[in-house]
């Protein structure tokens, strides 16, 4: 697994159908549902002619954490759910990558101090566990 400043990412060996199948099975493991799914290739080949690999958008949503986080703070609405992309490198290949939770809070503004917890960090903690977890496991 490999971090970026704003995302966690894994890439297998997987094609790209069966990298969202064990994408969306890993995200179940973890307690994650999937609240919506973009293909974004072929929306943005339909609207603009685009030709993109073939790629999805998973809005993945752990509710117990989604209601603690905007119970902290009703605004993190507008930054929920989280985002999974399966991307297509070739025909054997797949990167699968998540928007970091952790990096949600800092822009929010909400970043804890190091020595005190907020709700909004334990949710993203909890949901970055989640994720790296389900990163790992396709890895």
């Amino acid at each position: 697994m490999t971090m970026s400043d704003d995302t966690l990412s894994t890439t297998v060996d997987l094609p790209y159908d069966a990298a969202v199948v064990a994408v969306k099975e890993g995200l179940g493991q973890q307690g994650f549902g999937v609240l919506t799914e973009i293909d974004l290739a072929a929306a943005l080949e339909q609207k603009i002619g685009a030709d993109l690999p073939p790629q999805v958008i998973l809005g993945a949503c752990r509710p117990q954490l989604a209601h603690v986080a905007i119970q902290a703070d009703p605004s993190v609405a507008a930054m929920l759910p989280c985002n999974v992309v399966v991307r297509a490198v070739d025909g054997t290949t797949s990167v699968v990558e998540a928007f970091d939770p952790a990096a949600m809070v800092a822009m929010g503004g909400k970043a804890a101090d190091p020595e005190q917890t907020s709700p909004l960090t334990d949710v993203a903690d909890d949901a970055r566990a989640r994720l790296t977890a389900m990163l790992d496991a396709l890895g």
